[in-house]
């Protein structure tokens, strides 16, 4: 991963920008000599939060199943149903 310095993104953020959206590959930008933001690719971040939300909600659904939260085969398939209507 690259990293650039707060005041090189300052004179450069046109090239910085265009050369993150080529590669998709994460620029780290520092300040003071320590970690600020990333700058990242809008379509590689979008697509990260979706996985995200998946995960999270993968991990609620076994959460549930250990604590016993079940519901049958039916009552499952209506729940979808409401929710994806």
């Amino acid at each position: 991963m690259k990293t650039e310095l707060v005041t090189t993104l300052k004179r450069k953020a046109t090239q910085i920008l265009k050369e993150v959206k080529k590669t998709k590959e994460p620029v780290l930008i520092t300040e003071h000599g320590l970690p600020s933001v990333y700058l990242v690719d809008a379509e590689d971040f979008e697509r990260k939060e979706e996985k995200l939300k998946l995960l999270e909600g993968l991990a609620r659904g076994e959460a549930a199943f250990r604590d016993g939260r079940v519901v049958s085969h039916t009552e499952a398939k209506e729940r979808m149903k409401r929710w994806l209507s």
